[in-house]
């Protein structure tokens, strides 16, 4: 399978990103397996450091997976909803998962999760919130173990 990371520089080592701001999977390498989205968010981190937009691309070894502990969420649901609250709300929150595969809290998605956060509405009202969304997909890579899964290809300026 072929994964898109967007940022303002190549990455031909991925390494775990932690963040004071909490992160939908917790501390992880995040790919995408869309590359507009890739591509959407090199120009946005392009738009906050007025470098570059360049999109790594990683080709990922998916027979690997069964020596690790894998996450997938197919779709918005309260684990979902319960793990990037939980991850959002505590910058240092651990799961036990290696990889976590799901939707993406992107900036509409986002408004809606700190609605929770915030108390405003209960999880049950936000995700049928959700269902009017567009949800684009990610994948956390959460450990050292998983990077190793993780081929550089290549990379490209987005223009």
């Amino acid at each position: 399978m072929i994964l898109y990371h967007g940022s303002d520089m190549e990455v031909r080592f991925p390494k775990i990103i932690k963040s004071t701001r909490g992160k939908d999977f917790g501390p992880a390498f995040y790919v995408t397996p869309i590359k507009e989205q890739a591509e959407r968010m090199a120009k946005r981190k392009q738009r906050m450091t007025r470098v570059n937009a360049i999109v790594s691309v990683y080709e990922f070894n998916e027979s690997l997976l069964s020596s690790l502990s894998v996450k997938k969420f197919s779709k918005p649901g309260l684990e979902w909803l319960d793990m990037i609250v939980n991850c959002r709300k505590n910058p240092s929150f651990r799961h036990q998962y290696d990889i976590v595969e799901g939707k993406i809290a992107d900036d509409n998605v986002g408004e809606t999760i700190l609605f929770v956060l915030d108390g405003i509405i209960k999880k049950e009202d936000a995700l049928e919130r959700l269902k009017f969304q567009k949800i684009n997909s990610q994948i956390a890579f959460c450990t050292e173990k998983s990077l190793t899964l993780l081929k550089f290809l290549k990379s490209y300026e987005v223009k």
